[in-house]
């Protein structure tokens, strides 16, 4: 990922589509901002409904792990 980190701030977080969403529709993708310490997932579909946040270790092991299936 190489996008730039936002401040944390879920309004003014910097979301962008992960390299990891490969669909045929592009508005059926997951969405992902940097911020300092965490890294937030959501839904683009729902982009204001529940995100996913993770520690940084933890959504590396995550993308380790599904890259290598």
């Amino acid at each position: 990922m190489t996008e730039k980190p936002s401040t944390g701030n879920p309004s003014e977080l910097a979301w962008f589509k992960s390299s990891y969403s490969s669909s045929s529709d592009p508005n059926d993708c997951v969405e992902v901002a940097l911020a300092p310490g965490t890294i937030h997932v959501r839904d683009s579909k729902n982009a204001t409904g529940p995100r996913l946040i993770f520690a940084p270790s933890t959504w590396a092991n995550f993308i380790t792990h599904t890259s290598e299936s």
